[in-house]
């Protein structure tokens, strides 16, 4: 199966219209010429001195824009009595890369200050990590404002323990389609999953005491290996994808195909008969998913985003002003 395929930035031709009138490519052109050059240093150096970096601000784009849109809440820190995104479970254990995005951003300040927005500096190292790890390439539509709520009860957010169809409707809803969703799923190409969300498909299925049936047994021999039924996992972790898990391409696609999937999440998309097709294909033409993934994380971007006087322009990422 012709999947790993080296991508060398086919997507860089791709055309980006913003889904959105109020975000433009090019936004800081004159405002701040250098935004867009310090945030991709920033990010570079940060995936050279740890890859899972890479991964974890994709994730954390990804995990911002899904509750009240782009607006860099998820890097807004709680305060007395009102505990934020970015203390929600599902982000205290995964989100990694806060550091670039505040390197950045004070890179930023010190000669373009009250200027750039920490949601376009997220938005921008995501594309930057998508180009790192698997040679993405696309132009970034900017101009979102930042936001001053963050409020931990507000995230909810695809679960990996929910099937295609489920998680189909929680797209839908944000106004992502179904094919954006199995597109964007390819992310899980990189980065690491925690022992705890998969350990129920390895030992206790549906409460049956026994393993996932839809998990390739020879696989799921070596994730016991690396996941063992003790008390003492909570910490252990795999890598998301077998065949090229520091790589960000299609080859997640191929991995549900032989069922090896991590997440209920995941193989549910080639056993949904929604959703199979769609995996089929991603896992044959690469560059094809490639153009299609660099089209969503624009799209993803462009909804429900603050622009114009609405929100603010912070400081510092993780405090409102």
């Amino acid at each position: 199966m012709p999947c790993c395929i080296i991508l060398l930035l086919l997507c860089s031709f791709f055309t980006t219209v913003s889904p959105n009138p109020a975000l433009n490519v090019g936004f800081y052109g004159s405002s701040c010429p250098l935004a867009e050059v310090i945030v991709r240093k920033a990010v570079n150096q940060a995936i050279f001195q740890n890859p899972g970096i890479g991964a974890g601000l994709i994730r954390m784009y990804f995990h911002d824009c899904f509750v009240r849109g782009c607006d860099a809440s998820i890097l807004l820190e709680s305060t007395p009595g009102r505990p934020s995104e970015r203390d929600h479970p599902v982000n205290k254990r995964s989100m990694r890369g806060f550091e670039a995005i505040n390197e950045a951003k004070s890179a930023i300040e010190a000669i373009c200050p009250n200027t750039v927005s920490c949601a376009d500096i997220l938005a921008f190292a995501a594309r930057d990590s998508s180009s790192r790890l698997g040679g993405i390439t696309y132009a970034v539509p900017a101009g979102r404002r930042d936001g001053t709520i963050s409020n931990l009860n507000e995230v909810n957010l695809p679960s990996p323990f929910s099937t295609a169809d489920q998680n189909a409707q929680i797209f839908n809803q944000k106004g992502l389609t179904t094919e954006e969703m199995v597109t964007l799923s390819g992310a899980h190409s990189v980065g690491i999953a925690h022992c705890t969300a998969i350990s129920n498909r390895l030992y206790n299925y549906n409460n049956t005491h026994d393993q996932d049936p839809s998990l390739d047994p020879q696989f799921a021999a070596f994730l016991k290996t690396k996941c063992p039924l003790t008390s003492s996992n909570n910490d252990s972790s795999v890598g998301l994808d077998s065949i090229s898990p520091s790589r960000l391409d299609n080859c997640y696609y191929a991995d549900l195909m032989k069922h090896r999937g991590l997440f209920t999440s995941d193989q549910t998309l080639f056993s949904s008969p929604l959703t199979q097709k769609m995996v089929i294909d991603n896992a044959w033409y690469g560059s094809t998913w490639a153009a299609k993934f660099a089209k969503a994380m624009v799209h993803l971007g462009s909804i429900d985003v603050l622009t114009g006087e609405q929100g603010e322009i912070r400081r510092q990422c993780s405090l409102v002003n």
